[in-house]
């Protein structure tokens, strides 16, 4: 069994530790201390610590205390696989028709962000971005050609996602239809908080996103809307290709995205995503 059921990732100083969350309130964290990796072995401990945001007031700096700072769940990933169209009532909303196979784009690894970091925006990128929360699964062991029905062994959790996305650069007589360089900013991709464990949530359909922005409710749906369900999309892109442990897979955002409501993120604009029971990022976009 894991050892975690709600795993973070922490730091003190120049060092990281893993966690499993215990409790939370008002931004402050109750976390037991994990050792190891979790794709290698985890071992739970005795010890807890309390832990808060980044971006938290800091404490008196001559007060000789540590301060555990609340990171990206995971330090790193090997890439960032991505879905598009993948909820019935955004296909509407994008008057598209639905494909025969999942619309897929990719994120390199540096798009990675924790889930309350600033993200600095380039002055190419400003004019049309746009949010985009998600449904993301982390991968725990290396996969192919994996089938519909083994599909959820290879699920380590879920987190929430926000598939940030400079519009200008994805429209397709800028990129020919391509999505890739459009989202694959450093940081357009925050997660978090925690990673849920696969054998808490045993139907990954059945799930409520909530997308806001400065407090506005932007998006806000069921993972029953998707498409292609998490198996299938597991199923799907493991498909004669490896999807290495560690690999995150965005599922895709439901209707309510600001293009279509003619509505973009500007200087300072804080966008959270939160799956219910699942984890929540709350990111300020910065010029």
């Amino acid at each position: 069994m894991s050892a975690f059921t709600k795993l973070v990732r922490f730091s003190a100083g120049s060092r990281t530790y893993y966690g499993d969350l215990v409790a939370s309130v008002n931004g402050k964290y109750t976390v037991r201390k994990l050792n190891g990796s979790p794709f290698t072995k985890l071992e739970t401990t005795e010890e807890t610590v309390q832990v808060e945001t980044v971006g938290s007031t800091p404490r008196d700096s001559s007060i000789n205390l540590t301060v555990f700072k609340l990171e990206c769940p995971l330090e790193s990933v090997p890439i960032i696989m991505c879905i598009g169209l993948n909820y019935n009532q955004h296909a509407k909303e994008a008057n598209l028709p639905v494909p025969t196979y999942p619309v897929i784009f990719t994120k390199p690894a540096d798009a990675l962000a924790g889930p309350f970091e600033t993200i600095d925006i380039h002055p190419d990128a400003r004019e049309l971005l746009d949010y985009e929360g998600e449904l993301t699964i982390v991968i725990s062991k290396d996969a192919k050609n994996v089938s519909e029905e083994d599909a959820l062994d290879y699920v380590l959790g879920y987190t929430a996602g926000n598939d940030l996305s400079a519009r200008n650069f994805q429209r397709p007589e800028a990129s020919g239809g391509q999505f890739c360089y459009a989202k694959s900013f450093d940081k357009f991709a925050p997660i978090g908080h925690a990673i849920v464990a696969a054998r808490e949530i045993p139907d990954p359909q059945v799930l409520n996103l909530t997308t806001k922005v400065n407090g506005v409710v932007k998006q806000e749906t069921s993972t029953g809307d998707m498409i292609w369900s998490v198996r299938q999309l597991i199923s799907h892109l493991s498909r004669g290709t490896t999807l290495r442990k560690g690999t995150l897979v965005m599922t895709g955002t439901p209707s309510g995205v600001g293009y279509f409501r003619k509505e973009f993120l500007t200087h300072g604009d804080i966008v959270e995503v939160e799956i219910e029971g699942v984890g929540a990022t709350k990111n300020r976009v910065q010029h």
